[in-house]
C-alpha cells in the first residue's frame, strides 16, 4: 500500500462533528449570564445554569470546542500541575488536601457528565502511568506515593524499571508510578456531547462571535461582540489560552504555550498491545515533557511541548517530525509506522502553574488549567453554575478562592509571551541537569 501524505489536521475532528451554526432565533439583548468561551469550561457552566434556569449566551469567537477543548490528547488526570508537596508547601495541609480532593472528584464530574449526558465519548478509566526519565525521578516517585498515602489518603503504586514491561513496551524509562483512578476519552466527542447538553438545558451557543469588550452597565455588564452587543446579569470568563484584550486583568495572568499532538496510522493490533499492555494515559517526568497513549481505534496518539510556542502552520510541521523523532526514541517498534495526523493547540499558564476560580474586575473565571484541563475544567464549569446561583457564591465550596493569581514580576507581561523562547532554554537546561 502507497504512503499516504500526513494530514495537518485533529485526528479527533475526523470522529465526531463539533456544533458550527448560531442557534435559531434572533440575538439576545440581554441575558442572565454571558459565557465568553465555547470549551469545556463554558460548556459546563452553560449547561449547569441553564438546568438552574439561567438565561445563558454562550459567546465563541469561532465555535464551541475549536480550541484546545477539543485538540487535546484527551487525558482526564487526577492531580494539577503542582505537585502535591509543593501545595503543601505553598498553602498548608488543610488547603492542599482541598485542592488535591478537588482533582479526584473531578474526574467523578465527568464521568457523571458523560452518564447523564449520554456522551458516547470513549470514557474509560484506564489509569494513566507517569515515567520516570532518570532514576533520581524515580526515586521522587516514592516519596509522592508516600505523601499522597499519608496526607492525602490516595493511593498509587510504584513500578520497578525491571517490571515496567508489564505497563508499557518502551525501555526507555526508569520506573514508573501508576494512578489507576485517571481515565480517557474522545475530547472531541466529549466536547460536542457537552455543548449538545448545553442546548438541551436552554444556553444559546453563539459561534464567530468574538468578544471585543466588557463595560460595566448599571448592576450588570454591556458585553460587545464582532455580532453585536448584549446586556448580561453576570459575565463568566472561561477563555484559557486563548484569553484576549477584551480581559486585560486576566490576559496580564495567563500565558499561552503551545503543545503538538502527532497520531499513527492504526496499529496491528499485536504492536498495539506491546506497547501499552494496559492501555493507560502514559507521560513522562521531564519539564519539555512526553505524553502518549493508544487512541480508541488502535493508534499511537504522540504530543508534547515540542515548542513552546502556540501553533501556527509552520510550528505544527517543524513540531510534527521532532515529535515523530521522541515517539522512536521511547517506541523504536514504530519506525515502520505512517504518522497520519498532527496538530497544535494552545494551552494556558498562570504565572504560579496553578489552575485559579474566582472573581476580578466584578467577573467571574476559570482558567490556567497547565494541560490539566479537560477533568478540571469540567468540574471548574459546573461549580462555576453552583456559585452564580448561589448569590455571590455563599455556601460554596471553592477551595481555589482567595488563592494568589500572580502577574509577571515588574509588570513585564502584557499579554504577548515575548519570552517563551528564553522559557524552552531554561526547561531543556533543567531537564539536562535534573
Amino acid at each position: 500500500m502507497p504512503d499516504l501524505p500526513m494530514q495537518e489536521a485533529n485526528y479527533w475532528l475526523t470522529t465526531v462533528e463539533l456544533p458550527a451554526s448560531a442557534p435559531a432565533g434572533p440575538w439576545p439583548a440581554s441575558v442572565d449570564v454571558a459565557v465568553v468561551g465555547g470549551g469545556i469550561t463554558g460548556l459546563s457552566a452553560a449547561r449547569g445554569l441553564a438546568r438552574r434556569g439561567a438565561s445563558v449566551a454562550v459567546l465563541d469567537t469561532h465555535h464551541p470546542g475549536w480550541g484546545a477543548s477539543s485538540r487535546n490528547g484527551g487525558m482526564v488526570l487526577t492531580g494539577l500541575k503542582v505537585s502535591a508537596a509543593s501545595l503543601v508547601a505553598r498553602y498548608g495541609l488543610e488547603r492542599a488536601r482541598q485542592l488535591y480532593t478537588a482533582s479526584l472528584e473531578s474526574i467523578d464530574c465527568v464521568e457523571q457528565v458523560v452518564g447523564e449526558e449520554n456522551i458516547a465519548c470513549d470514557f474509560a478509566r484506564s489509569g494513566h502511568l507517569d515515567l520516570a526519565y532518570k532514576p533520581a525521578h524515580f526515586e521522587h516517585f516514592r516519596r509522592s506515593a508516600e505523601w499522597l498515602e499519608r496526607d492525602f489518603g490516595h493511593s498509587v503504586r510504584l513500578v520497578a524499571r525491571d517490571e515496567l514491561s508489564s505497563e508499557i513496551g518502551s525501555s526507555a524509562y526508569f520506573g514508573g508510578l501508576v494512578d489507576e483512578t485517571s481515565a480517557g476519552l474522545n475530547p472531541a466527542r466529549y466536547v460536542a456531547g457537552l455543548a449538545a447538553a448545553a442546548q438541551r438545558a436552554g444556553a444559546g451557543l453563539w459561534p464567530e462571535a468574538p468578544v471585543l469588550s466588557i463595560d460595566q452597565s448599571g448592576a450588570g455588564y454591556r458585553v460587545r461582540t464582532a455580532r453585536g452587543e448584549l446586556q448580561a446579569g453576570q459575565v463568566v470568563v472561561a477563555t484559557s489560552g486563548y484569553t484576549s484584550a477584551a480581559t486585560p486583568a486576566l490576559q496580564r495572568r495567563i500565558v499561552p504555550i503551545g503543545s503538538y499532538i502527532i497520531v499513527t496510522e492504526v496499529l496491528p493490533p499485536e504492536l498495539a498491545r506491546q506497547v501499552s499492555p494496559r492501555n493507560r494515559m502514559m507521560f513522562d517526568s521531564k519539564n519539555f515533557l512526553y505524553y502518549f497513549r493508544l487512541t480508541p481505534d488502535g493508534r499511537m496518539l504522540f504530543g508534547g511541548r515540542a515548542g513552546f510556542m502556540p501553533e501556527t502552520p509552520a510550528t505544527v510541521r517543524e513540531s510534527a517530525e521532532i515529535l515523530r523523532q521522541a515517539m522512536l526514541s521511547v517506541y523504536p517498534q514504530l519506525a515502520g509506522c505512517q504518522v497520519a495526523y498532527a496538530w497544535g493547540g494552545t494551552l494556558d499558564f498562570a504565572f504560579d502553574m496553578m489552575p485559579h476560580l474566582g472573581r476580578l474586575d466584578g467577573m467571574w473565571h476559570a482558567l490556567g488549567y497547565a494541560g490539566h484541563g479537560v477533568a478540571m475544567a469540567t468540574w471548574m464549569g459546573s461549580r462555576l453554575a453552583d456559585l452564580l446561583a448561589a448569590k455571590q457564591g455563599g455556601g460554596v465550596p471553592n477551595p481555589f478562592a482567595d488563592l494568589p493569581f500572580p502577574r509577571a514580576p515588574l509588570g513585564l507581561y502584557d499579554g504577548r509571551p515575548w519570552f517563551l523562547p528564553l522559557a524552552e532554554v531554561w526547561y531543556r537546561l533543567l531537564d539536562w541537569v535534573s
